[in-house]
């Protein structure tokens, strides 16, 4: 059932508004009047007709406006429910702006939250878009609508950006009666704590004593009906019957126009380097940003797919609108399960396939090398075969081949805007976001570069070795420390080297450095962290954190 807060808030005034106004007639007409014991002066019809009118008018709208409330949009009669039972306290009449907060790590929260906002504007609603690290308490407490799009990180932490806010803000519960909030809250189940920073915030919004605009929404890694319930909860914020919806980014075709390996040898799965160009104009992006690649299931695997389902693969089906063979769209979308399709045609099948999900990628390059490379570890699912989106990129496509293939914004692992000290750590492909963040800075003239970095085998497990001895030879990276797991017995990591270089991390530091983090969530991340923690104290990588200092990008 809908309830049109905004317009029934809107007439409520009108209504009220229209009562005084009688009832300052009436006040009007008794002291031109002047009643008292001796004498009485009728003030004529015409100002009786006035004062009538208006009285009229205000019982007439008020019957109305009781009657529509009672009403759901499709003209349901509905009874209404009793004040004290109403979940969602009323908003205030004032066409107040709608405040949408996103806390993102790798920019789909802030993706997804500008989708929100664009969709407010749509219909008219008056809205902002704001990252949570630019608000505050006070702020929050003047909003009388608030939505907020959060991820969660590692083991149920919030994001970088608003770990400030988390720790300071929501360290205890606040006066926000007056906040009518929603929340959508992103999360992946594999993780034990599911959407964890989400569930924080539902918390203190709770304790402070906000009210929800509607139940929190949480997402499952990017599942597509959540996201379409959400805009369900926006459609009747806005007042409208349906809002678009919001398609899934549009892939842009690009040529896979290199493959090389870069770790024959090694005790590692392989890892290749990747490039690829647009087939249609020119594309930017930034040191940093991801690309998620829209990934193809090896030809062998649609033949034989279609031949035990006794299907024909060129024949033409439609999905969506769009006209294609059944091979193509089935190279693409997820297998159906054996008799899962039995006895369906082939037209049928097409209407029932699901488009395989995305997979995300660092960029290991900057927009001068005409080119996005990608650094792609082979991976393999448990039963040994490839996985759907490595396999792709490192055996199935074939050199020259299309790829579909989308940019993603990821500001906050953007290198610092200016020349402060830059300290790199990372390992595995995390070296890809760390190549294109160098490649930025060298070619920007910044040369206070330290790169840390962890491997398997010196000899075999460097990526982009040529590029990182120029580097320190030519003085625009100034210095490098390296942690091969496998090259001794004890296994030494980047972290390891980390916390023996202590004493230049506490002078890189002091002299204003940044630092990014780049690679595995499990194990190293949290290594680091420790680390840093020990080295500079608690405290001291908190206010990095808070003031954009320190950023990972972890997966």
């Amino acid at each position: 059932m809908k309830r049109d807060h905004d317009t029934f808030g809107r007439l409520a005034a009108v209504s009220n508004g229209m009562l005084l106004a009688t009832f300052g007639l009436l006040a009007a007409l008794l002291w031109y009047c002047r009643v008292e014991v001796v004498q009485w002066h009728d003030p004529g019809r015409h100002c009786w007709l006035a004062a009538a009118g208006l009285l009229g008018s205000w019982m007439a709208l008020v019957g109305w406006f009781r009657h529509r409330r009672g009403r759901t949009e499709g003209g349901e009669t509905v009874a209404a429910a009793p004040a004290a039972q109403t979940a969602v306290a009323p908003v205030p009449a004032a066409a107040d702006t709608v405040r949408v907060f996103y806390a993102s790590q790798t920019g789909l929260a802030e993706q997804l939250a500008r989708q929100t906002w664009q969709s407010l504007q749509t219909a008219g609603v008056p809205s902002r878009v704001d990252a949570i690290d630019a608000s505050t308490v006070a702020a929050l407490r003047d909003t009388s609508r608030a939505l907020f799009v959060v991820s969660t990180t590692g083991d149920g932490e919030p994001p970088d950006m608003a770990v400030a806010f988390a720790h300071q803000a929501m360290a205890n519960a606040a006066d926000l009666a007056g906040v009518r909030y929603g929340l959508l809250a992103l999360g992946d189940s594999d993780y034990d704590e599911f959407c964890g920073f989400g569930r924080q915030l539902q918390r203190w919004l709770r304790a402070s004593g906000a009210q929800a605009l509607f139940d929190p929404v949480e997402v499952d890694d990017e599942d597509a009906a959540a996201l379409r319930h959400w805009q369900h909860h926006l459609a009747a914020l806005c007042d409208v019957r349906d809002l678009p919806d919001w398609q899934p980014p549009r892939y842009q075709p690009w040529q896979l126009a290199e493959r090389q390996l870069l770790n024959a040898g090694s005790l590692g799965g392989p890892c290749f380097h990747l490039a690829l160009r647009p087939l249609h104009g020119a594309a930017s992006w930034q040191a940093g940003d991801l690309v998620d690649i829209g990934p193809r299931h090896a030809p062998a695997d649609v033949v034989q797919w279609l031949s035990a389902h006794a299907l024909d693969g060129n024949a033409m089906v439609m999905f969506g609108k769009e006209s294609l063979t059944l091979s193509s769209l089935l190279a693409r979308c997820r297998l159906p399960a054996p008799g899962e399709m039995t006895g369906l045609d082939e037209a049928a099948v097409a209407a029932r396939l699901q488009l395989l999900p995305h997979r995300e990628y660092s960029i290991a390059s900057v927009p001068a090398d005409g080119a996005i490379h990608l650094l792609v570890r082979q991976q393999n699912t448990p039963d040994g075969t490839p996985g759907i989106g490595s396999g792709w990129l490192t055996m199935h496509a074939p050199i020259g081949s299309e790829i579909a293939l989308r940019v993603r914004r990821n500001a906050a692992f953007h290198a610092p805007a200016d020349a402060r000290p830059l300290i790199l750590i990372g390992n595995g492909t995390g070296m890809a976001a760390l190549r294109a963040l160098l490649k930025e800075r060298i070619d920007a003239g910044r040369y206070r570069n330290w790169l840390l970095y962890g491997e398997r085998q010196q000899a075999h497990d460097l990526p982009y070795r040529d590029e990182i001895n120029r580097w320190l030879a030519q003085g625009q990276l100034e210095r490098a420390d390296f942690a091969w797991s496998r090259e001794q017995a004890e296994r030494i990591y980047v972290q390891r080297r980390l916390h023996e270089q202590a004493g230049t991390l506490r002078e890189w530091v002091a002299a204003g450095a940044a630092i990014q983090v780049c690679g595995s969530l499990q194990g190293m991340a949290p290594a680091v962290d420790a680390v840093l923690c020990e080295v500079l104290g608690e405290t001291a990588v908190e206010q990095l954190r808070e003031t954009g200092r320190y950023r990972r990008d972890v997966y």
